[in-house]
Order: C-alpha cells, then sequence, then structure tokens
C-alpha cells in the first residue's frame, strides 16, 4: 500500500510556565501550582488505515465485511515508513525543546494507549523505556546528544511508559480501533509497562461504535486518574477522536483563537501541550475502573472539575 510524504509534527512551544491564565470575567485565573501539570497530549504517527482511508475517501475499508474484525488487513493497524519518520521527528524536535530549566524536554510519566500504533509511536518518540518497577535512580539514561546536559554527564533516566485502556481510541464498529491481546502487544514493547491493563482480550470492541457521551466519560475519568499521578510532566500518545472527545468540553471561557486551537483535529504526531489543573474538590474521590460495554459479544473474542487552557 502507498504512503504519503512526510510532513514535520507540530511541535508546541512556549511551556515553561508554572500556572495557567485564562478568564472569568477579569480575563484571568490563578491556580496554585501545586495543583498543576503539564500534559502533552500526542496523537499516533500515520498509520496503514490513514492512508487506506485518505485513498479511498471513506471509512468503508475500515468496516469488517463478512470476516472476523481480527482477521482484517487493518485490525489494530500499525505505522508506516512515513509514520515512523514523523515520530521520529518529533523526537528531534523534543530533544532541542527547553523545557523544565534543561536544554530538552524530558518526562517524568509517559501514558499510551494499548493500541499497536501507539506503542509504535511511543517507541520511536522515546526509544528505551525504564524497567517496570526499577526506581530512576538506577536508569542508566542520558540526555539527548549535543545537549548541554549531555556533555556534562549529567543523568536522565529513560521515562517509565505505562499502558492505560482509558485513553485508547473511540472503539468498535472499524477494525483499526481494536485491539490485539495484551500478551502479543507486550512480548513487542518488553519494556512498556502493561500492569494496570486488565484484560488480555480486547473486551471493549464491539459491532457498534463507542456512544459519544461515553467516550467523553471515560475522557474525564483519564483526567482525573492523571491528576492522581505524582508525575508533574506526562505525555500522553493517544488518538484523534479521544482527543476531539476531550478537548470538546473545554475551553468555552477562552478566546475563539485558542479554543479553535484547542479544539480543531489533531494531526498525526502532533503534539499539543495543555495545563491540567484540579480545583481540589476531586482531591481523594475513587477513581473508577473502565468496564467493558454490556451488549452485543464482541467479534475479536477468543473463548471535573478540571480546567485546562492550550497553549501557544
Amino acid at each position: 500500500m502507498a504512503t504519503s510524504k512526510p510532513t514535520m509534527p507540530k511541535g508546541m512551544l512556549d511551556d515553561g510556565f508554572e500556572y495557567t491564565l485564562g478568564p472569568p470575567s477579569s480575563g484571568f485565573s490563578i491556580f496554585l501550582a501545586s495543583r498543576t501539570k503539564k500534559v502533552h497530549f500526542i496523537r499516533h504517527a500515520e498509520g496503514y488505515h490513514n492512508v487506506a482511508t485518505s485513498e479511498t475517501g471513506s471509512n468503508e475499508c475500515l468496516l469488517r465485511g463478512n470476516i472476523p474484525a481480527k482477521e482484517h488487513p487493518l485490525y489494530d493497524s500499525r505505522l508506516t515508513s512515513v509514520g515512523i519518520h514523523q515520530a521520529q521527528q518529533l523526537k528531534e524536535i523534543l530533544a532541542h525543546r527547553p523545557s523544565g530549566g534543561r536544554s530538552f524536554t524530558a518526562f517524568d510519566l509517559v501514558v499510551v494507549s494499548p493500541l499497536t500504533r501507539t506503542c509504535e509511536t511511543a517507541r520511536h518518540i522515546f526509544g528505551r523505556a525504564r524497567t517496570p518497577g526499577s526506581p530512576a535512580f538506577l536508569d542508566p539514561g542520558q540526555a539527548p546528544d549535543g545537549t548541554p546536559e549531555h556533555q556534562a554527564g549529567i543523568p536522565v533516566p529513560a521515562p517509565r511508559i505505562l499502558i492505560r485502556e482509558e485513553c485508547r481510541e473511540r472503539w468498535g464498529h472499524y477494525v483499526c480501533d481494536g485491539r490485539r491481546p495484551i500478551s502479543e502487544i507486550a512480548a513487542e514493547f518488553p519494556d512498556f509497562d502493561f500492569s494496570e491493563v486488565r484484560h488480555n482480550e480486547d473486551v471493549f470492541y464491539t459491532e457498534d461504535r463507542e456512544d459519544s457521551d461515553h467516550c467523553r466519560e471515560r475522557s474525564m475519568q483519564f483526567l482525573e486518574w492523571l491528576n492522581s499521578r505524582p508525575e508533574k510532566c506526562i505525555a500522553v500518545v493517544t488518538h484523534s477522536s479521544f482527543l476531539r472527545h476531550l478537548f470538546g468540553q473545554f475551553g468555552d471561557s477562552l478566546n475563539q483563537q485558542d479554543k479553535d486551537k484547542l479544539q480543531r483535529l489533531a494531526g498525526n504526531c502532533e503534539l499539543r501541550s495543555v495545563v491540567l489543573c484540579s480545583h481540589g474538590n476531586k482531591e481523594g474521590s475513587v477513581i473508577k475502573s473502565l468496564e467493558p460495554p454490556r451488549g452485543p459479544a464482541s467479534t475479536i473474542r477468543v473463548p471535573s472539575v478540571h480546567n485546562l487552557a492550550a497553549l501557544g
């Protein structure tokens, strides 16, 4: 299958902040820095399903037809060579993007959807992950080549790469949005941490598309989980429809230009940086586990209050 020409990932700059500014009527809001964290959302790089829909002009090629979904060639679609190049380009951008007092952008945690294309994207952007269960001070990671930190021999631990089902694509109907068994994916990415995935088989994929309200609800549950994390600088490798359902719930108090930047459809391997700020009234609340949908059996089974402010 043909692939499109490489395009430069959209890496956003200017993330050196301690808190976010936005309305109310004064035009500003001030939040305690301790209640904020930077979250860098990244849509996966180009996959073969993206090429197929571009070439055919519709999503019909993503329907299973008369075969089981998992037998379709675009099931849990992988990255194209162009997609791999996009991820490598974003890696270079981050290696020269000042953040957090460093000459490059480093992450305390990388959270990844369990689908193959997001795992591949994370691999090509972040490289080796810290061994699951290993403390950061034992990791032999180094700063990017050519940086002052690298020249000075300053250790920079590899990030923990954690798989979470909550940030996967809106599931169902289209074969690209089902996933392989975790036993297969984990064997391909042995340094990724799959310990918080509860099901080996994809119990979420069904014939019907996930309801939009449900996708929005689980995106908010995902924000609650992010807020509960101790890390302050987090990357999330996810999908366009998930991001659309997440960001579409925010931005009404922003000026139109910022709202458009926040809510527009993310391109392949686009980086969109935001500040997540907790107002404090969700602290300590019980975070619900993601449960499989009730309804027709899957065709592939084998037996807020938060405030987001867009940057730049």
